[in-house]
């Protein structure tokens, strides 16, 4: 599956801004346009920020909600012992119930695409469809290897400010080359999470995929970035253990794969939600 190679038309949709009491705290959401709600959800440490110029994209056929999730962005964080994937999925039921959606579309990447697996695997009836963008395969093995390994954006932090500079460098090879906007956005968000911008890729390397993935059973597009050395490799895995999910590789794609070819993910997304027989 290859994305459309038509462009989406061009929204009059505005991105409306909110803060949203739920059960697991105060939530901040963007959103746009009107119909079935599509839940986008991001990547460590990011924020809707990553979905900026995806969201007036889908607006003409979707309800486009995308969220920070708990702890980043600017959403109330948990109890940091609380921190887990399945938690997570949790707080982002807790905002689809405060917001009156039953049953919803969940658009993840990265870290967002663990979430989403999560929310399809434990809620079956309320996620009609999942489209899981450069997810990684954590399993047994996995969790062993990087067990006790520093993750790409844990910095100690300086008094001199070198540790936003160590940041910014550590990031810098999977972007696109002179690309500094993507880099700021980055950096701001990596700033609000604090101790989740690395703390999130721990609770991910916790999760216990090979468990859990066999549970999806709603329609899935697994979407790979080609230039995405993290996540690329695991493809195959994603796909071959979700039954009958489908793939679409978008080339060139790397690690901030939304923010950086925002019509390409768009159109991908679209496609396969477009062909699906949504709130039906």
């Amino acid at each position: 599956m290859n994305p459309s190679s038509s462009p989406l038309p061009r929204s009059k949709h505005a991105v409306e801004r909110a803060f949203v009491a739920t059960r697991s705290g105060r939530i901040h959401v963007a959103s746009a346009g009107s119909g079935f709600p599509v839940l986008l959800l991001h990547q460590t440490p990011r924020s809707w920020d990553e979905y900026r110029d995806v969201l007036p994209l889908l607006a003409p056929s979707w309800r486009a909600i995308a969220m920070d999730t708990v702890g980043f962005g600017d959403s109330q964080p948990l109890p940091p012992e609380d921190n887990s994937i399945g938690r997570w999925a949790v707080a982002a039921f807790d905002l689809l119930d405060a917001l009156g959606h039953e049953r919803v579309a969940v658009v993840g990447h990265h870290t967002g695409a663990v979430i989403a697996m999560e929310m399809a695997a434990s809620r079956p009836d309320r996620v009609a469809a999942l489209v899981l963008s450069s997810c990684p395969y954590v399993d047994a093995a996995r969790r062993a290897a990087h067990e006790g390994k520093r993750v790409i954006d844990d910095v100690e932090r300086r008094p001199d400010g070198g540790h936003l500079t160590e940041l910014w460098q550590r990031r810098q090879p999977f972007y696109p080359s002179g690309d500094m906007d993507l880099l700021e956005r980055f950096l701001a968000d990596a700033l609000k999470a604090g101790p989740l911008a690395g703390g999130g890729h721990r609770v991910v390397g916790a999760y216990p995929m090979e468990a859990r993935s066999p549970l999806v059973s709603c329609p899935t597009l697994v979407v790979a970035a080609t230039a995405d050395p993290h996540a690329y490799p695991a493809t195959a895995r994603v796909v071959r253990e979700i039954a009958g999910s489908q793939l679409a590789e978008i080339q060139g794609g790397m690690v901030p794969l939304p923010d950086q070819l925002p019509q390409a993910f768009a159109e991908t997304v679209a496609r396969f939600l477009g062909g699906l027989p949504l709130g039906a």
